[in-house]
């Protein structure tokens, strides 16, 4: 199983980069990623060497981007037809649907790790915590996994992209503003305590914004990876039900 999951994940990213599309995106995520830590942020402004302004902005970042990789995984094989001819292939859907996550995950990751400049300005300004930093790191990448779960089972229940996109964004738009005081601040007051704090539990930003402080929990780790393996599980079932279409 490991082995055709891998064979698949190298077919996949190889895919990637075997047009412009992989360069236009990492370009056009390391600009964006550049002004809001920047500029929005106030980088130099704080006089702080620390990575919070580039953090901060990480999920409102991957509510564009993430949905912009996941839409095609599915949606493209549905509407080209290729789909039955990929699942012909001598392995199971489970390690179709595995091996097409991770090459996008690994994607993901490729285009977070060459943010290192970032990193490596503070720590020439600075002495900054590199503990809390790597972990900020580790917390976004799980943070884009579970982004990108959401956004493949979207991408396997539709044959048209945008339709994957937008659904997906405005999912995840859901859970990244569940934990704002914005949203919590609305069932204050009248709502029990008990459904504020699930409310507040179900959030992206929430978990994301404590692993930046540092702290590696086991609760905001089970989070993200159980999103993961419930979407997976999901998306498996979606293109078993919809193959035939």
């Amino acid at each position: 199983m490991i082995r055709n999951t891998w064979i698949i994940c190298r077919r996949e990213l190889s895919g990637y980069f075997a047009t412009p599309l992989a360069y236009v995106f990492i370009v056009i995520f390391l600009v964006l990623a550049g002004v809001l830590t920047f500029f929005v942020g106030d980088f130099f402004e704080r006089g702080q060497a620390d990575l919070q302004p580039f953090f901060t902005f990480h999920p409102w970042l991957y509510l564009v981007m993430v949905p912009a990789v996941a839409m095609r995984l599915w949606a493209e094989e549905r509407k080209s037809g290729t789909i039955e001819l990929f699942l012909t292939l001598p392995v199971r859907l489970g390690e179709a649907v595995v091996g097409k996550f991770l090459a996008a995950w690994l994607f993901l990751g490729i285009a977070l790790a060459l943010t290192f400049p970032f990193w490596l300005t503070v720590l020439f300004l600075g002495d900054p915590d590199n503990g809390v930093i790597l972990a900020s790191y580790i917390g976004s990448w799980l943070m884009a996994g579970a982004i990108l779960a959401i956004g493949a089972a979207i991408s396997a229940a539709t044959k048209n992209q945008v339709i994957a996109f937008v659904v997906s964004a405005s999912l995840v738009f859901v859970l990244i503003a569940a934990g704002t005081q914005t949203v919590t601040g609305i069932f204050t007051g009248w709502a029990p305590e008990g459904l504020i704090h699930a409310i507040a539990a179900a959030s992206l930003f929430g978990h994301f914004t404590a692993i930046t402080r540092g702290v590696l929990d086991l609760r905001d780790l089970f989070y993200f990876g159980s999103i993961m393996v419930a979407f997976l599980a999901a998306n498996a079932v979606i293109i078993d039900l919809t193959k035939a279409e």
